[in-house]
């Protein structure tokens, strides 16, 4: 099975901090891996790195078996930030045009967009719930529905990895579950590998395949189930502080801190 990203003795630092040190982690095809750690772990700093925005100071990364530098296909890649926390609402777009505004990194700036273009649009938004919200100012919606807007305005290029950094920031919290629950579907219904960035492993630890903690080092990767077999103090470690692992089961489960 081919490794989508693979990173192989990876370090970096910023001035004299060391914020990585020694990661190895490779995520094959169809995993969907979370990514947990402490504030501070070095979390963003990896996915800077993975997605091409730091330069590499020690170590490889590879991306669909290419080395970062000659890795050229970029539209494989599709990336959710921590948007809907800081989204300006005043934004005079509807939901359609800032989906199709994701098609410019495939087919150029100055592109006119033909039938099949908008088609993939409204595919995009109902694979993520959103179609019937297409005309919508995206100003009009509410935190988790703007973040669901932005994954289509993701996948609508159709993407083989989707990165999602903490994109629950702004989402309420009775709504988490079923956004976890989008994301899930996501990776088994349309065979999208996904890297996530999360503090929420207690409610996802039934969507995910593998997971990763990182504190600096990494501390454990490996598939959900042996993450479960963890001991508190091993996690505890990993966070700096006590942290319980609570019995998993498909409505509670995960980390306690």
């Amino acid at each position: 099975m081919q490794s989508i990203i693979e990173t192989r003795h990876l370090s970096y630092r910023y001035e004299k901090d060391r914020v990585l040190e020694d990661i190895n982690i490779t995520i094959p095809d169809g995993a969907f891996l979370a990514i947990v750690g402490p504030n501070g772990s070095g979390k963003s700093t990896l996915l800077k790195l993975i997605l091409g925005l730091l330069k590499l100071q020690k170590g490889d990364i590879y991306l669909f078996g290419q080395e970062i530098s000659k890795f050229k296909d970029w539209h494989q890649i599709g990336y959710v930030s921590q948007k809907a926390n800081s989204f300006n609402t005043g934004f005079p777009a509807t939901v359609f045009e800032v989906v199709l505004s994701g098609l410019t990194k495939k087919l150029g700036l100055f592109t006119f967009y033909k039938k099949g273009h908008k088609a993939k649009v409204y595919e995009a938004l109902a694979a993520v719930g959103m179609k019937e919200f297409s005309h919508r100012n995206i100003g009009e919606l509410s935190g988790g529905q703007q973040q669901r807007v932005f994954i289509a305005r993701a996948l609508v290029s159709e993407p083989k990895l989707l990165i999602l950094d903490e994109p629950t920031v702004g989402v309420d919290a009775e709504n988490v579950q079923s956004f976890y629950q989008m994301l899930s579907e996501l990776n088994t219904s349309n065979g999208i590998t996904l890297l996530l960035v999360t503090h929420d492993i207690g409610t996802i630890s039934d969507k995910v395949t593998h997971v990763a903690c990182l504190n600096k080092h990494l501390h454990f990767h490996g598939d959900t189930e042996e993450f479960e077999q963890l001991s508190s103090d091993g996690l505890s470690k990993v966070y700096g502080h006590d942290v319980h692992v609570l019995a998993h089961n498909h409505e509670h489960g995960g980390v306690k801190h």
